[in-house]
């Protein structure tokens, strides 16, 4: 009995030993295991803080390693990386891992490289250890050199014209800035009085109060006018400026607004940009030149060097392309020596040809700001007579030889229509009323159309429609003229009142229509392999009546100014269009048509009449067009 117990004590005892080992075996593992996420934790936050671009919080064997960081990389601008742990080994009280850093250098550009970094388990930590030889944080560089990016532009695509040239090739450009650490209030005050760029003294003292050392814009002279400034701008101090390169049109405001500007994005462009951009760089801003900057540009490279002067990555840059329009420099020129002439009062002027639909000249005046040649919305007037007349005469309500009527005034559900100025022209046949843009009798003859008549006629002349969208240019509007609510406002649309909206270019294409005796969408930027456009055709007859009654505006009617005007006989129509009431009342006026084989519209934002105001900006157009 008693070597029984004894047996039993026995055993029990081993089973104890054996429990107590199995115990302490799986303590060392656990502590085991929690060493090595320890050191994978010290990983994950080297990465993390690595991508923030701020490593500050990361627990270094040297603490002056985080400095070196940001110094390293301070020539990345703004620059983010992904970065991630590979293959952690752990050894005892040492670690090692490779980080695969990938940095985004704009665009679709990234930089890959890896780097090997130990740890080590001191003081019931990981800390980050430092290499025997070289950088932490860059292959191939020796510890303390420095890293930067610079971006390299390939050549740069051209906005070509109607020829095939070259309609901003790059010239010499002085960007002239201030530099807010030398430049004085002075300075400031001056300069404004050499660029008459203003509010350069507020900028500059709101630069020095935040104590931003960056350059403050301020103008971009060509060389010639660079050249006229540089003793004054030499001395003034703070005033800095470098030589570059630009697109350059002819002269500073030939083609504005359409061509569009180029210079160095803002921090909203580039935080826009997803990449594309980087601070510093130059770019198309507006216009063609903005909107088509990722064609004319290509693609940036990007070469990475080292303080010591290692290539350590580079991206080859891809060239840009060109960009085709249908401008002729010619007619263009023209049109901006025609809208000179309104001075103050702001205008446009757009040619067509006739033959292709091709728009050759877009003129604005003021030549900056507003492009209202394409984007504008205004009352035609009396240059929606033209569709009009072709849902008349298509619809048999009419023809040039029908007597109708020209009271002083009209009235329809109330509302009193009535000629411009008041006249009437007693009982005359129809293509008198139309050369003398006779409202009530328009207006008489509209109260037979039904209510989408005049929508449906002036969408197969060209107003309206979803050619805005395939000319090329953002923005332009292609005008609307909305099937009519009742009778006063068919009425009112019928004369170009009411809700009908147009552009010049919208007007043009109208003019251009009739000229060549269908419909063509009018194209601006022409897509490479595009076909060319179908035409729709019009009623043959109703054109042929139509173009008979365009020419009379000329030779007998509101449009006479244009009699005898170099180039051959000229087509037409007159607009006049009220807006506004009271003391802001005042008239849109225009003057559409064709000689040849250019079609045209013009518009001026206030005047007395189409025929006395718009009519004389036409033909200086057509005079400056046959030299």
């Amino acid at each position: 009995m008693r070597s029984r117990i004894v047996a039993v004590s026995v055993a029990l005892v081993v089973i104890a030993v054996g429990g107590g080992g199995t115990l302490w075996v799986r303590q060392h593992q656990r502590a085991d295991t929690l060493k090595t996420n320890g050191a994978r934790v010290a990983y994950a936050a080297l990465a993390a803080g690595w991508a923030k671009r701020d490593v500050g919080t990361v627990p270094f064997a040297d603490p002056a390693e985080a400095k070196r960081f940001t110094t390293t990389f301070a020539g990345l601008g703004s620059a983010r990386a992904t970065v991630t742990p590979r293959n952690i080994t752990r050894t005892g009280d040492k670690a090692t891992a490779t980080l695969e850093v990938v940095w985004g250098l704009g665009g679709s550009v990234t930089w890959r490289y890896t780097v090997p970094i130990d740890a080590a388990y001191v003081g019931k930590r990981w800390v980050i250890g430092e290499p025997a030889t070289g950088s932490l944080w860059v292959p191939g560089i020796k510890a303390g050199e420095t890293v930067t990016a610079r971006r390299i532009n390939g050549t740069r695509g051209n906005l070509l014209d109607a020829a095939g040239r070259p309609l901003m090739p790059m010239g010499d450009v002085y960007p002239v800035q201030l530099d807010p650490t030398r430049a004085t209030a002075a300075t400031a005050t001056t300069l404004e009085g050499i660029t008459g760029v203003t509010g350069l003294a507020a900028k500059l003292a709101a630069a020095q109060k935040n104590g931003s050392k960056a350059p403050i814009p301020v103008i971009t002279y060509r060389q010639a006018d660079f050249a006229a400034r540089q003793v004054a701008l030499d001395a003034l101090p703070g005033v800095i400026y470098s030589k570059t390169q630009q697109p350059l049109a002819p002269t500073r405001t030939f083609g504005q607004p359409l061509l569009g500007s180029f210079g160095e994005v803002t921090a909203d462009i580039v935080a826009r940009s997803n990449g594309r951009y980087a601070a510093g760089d130059r770019a198309g801003l507006s216009g063609l030149q903005g909107q088509y900057d990722a064609a004319l540009a290509g693609v940036a490279g990007v070469k990475v060097e080292s303080s010591a002067g290692r290539v350590l990555f580079e991206s080859t840059a891809t060239n840009g392309t060109d960009v085709r329009t249908t401008i002729d420099v010619r007619t263009q020129h023209a049109a901006e020596t025609a809208v000179a002439t309104t001075g103050s009062v702001p205008s446009a002027l757009v040619a067509i040809d006739v033959t292709t639909g091709h728009v050759l000249a877009v003129a604005n005046n003021p030549t900056f700001g507003y492009d209202r040649a394409l984007t504008g919305q205004y009352p035609p007037g009396s240059t929606m007579k033209i569709a009009t007349t072709y849902a008349l005469l298509t619809g048999g309500m009419v023809s040039p030889s029908t007597h109708v009527s020209c009271p002083v005034n009209v009235t329809v559900d109330g509302r009193s229509f009535h000629n411009y100025e008041g006249e009437t022209l007693g009982n005359p046949t129809f293509d008198v009323d139309f050369a003398r843009s006779c409202n009530t009798a328009f207006i008489q003859l509209a109260e037979k159309l039904g209510t989408g008549d005049l929508a449906a006629a002036a969408a197969a002349l060209g107003v309206g429609g979803s050619w805005s969208k395939t000319i090329g240019v953002d923005g332009t509007y292609a005008g609307s003229v909305p099937t009519a609510n009742g009778a006063t406002d068919k009425v009112a649309g019928a004369i170009g009142q009411g809700r009908d909206l147009a552009s010049p270019v919208a007007m043009a294409t109208m003019a251009a229509s009739v000229a060549r005796g269908s419909y063509v969408p009018p194209a601006l930027v022409l897509a490479d392999g595009s076909p060319a456009p179908t035409a729709t055709p019009l009623d043959a007859t109703a054109v042929g009546q139509l173009r008979s009654l365009m020419r009379l505006v000329v030779t007998s009617g509101t449009g006479a100014v244009l009699a005898g005007t170099p180039g051959g006989p000229v087509y037409g129509k007159t607009g006049t269009a009220e807006f506004g009431s009271g003391a802001s009342a005042g008239n849109r006026v225009w003057f559409v048509g064709w000689q040849g084989t250019v079609a045209f519209a013009a518009l001026v934002e206030a005047g007395r009449s189409g025929g006395a105001v718009a009519g004389p900006v036409v033909r200086t157009f057509l005079t400056a067009l046959h030299g």
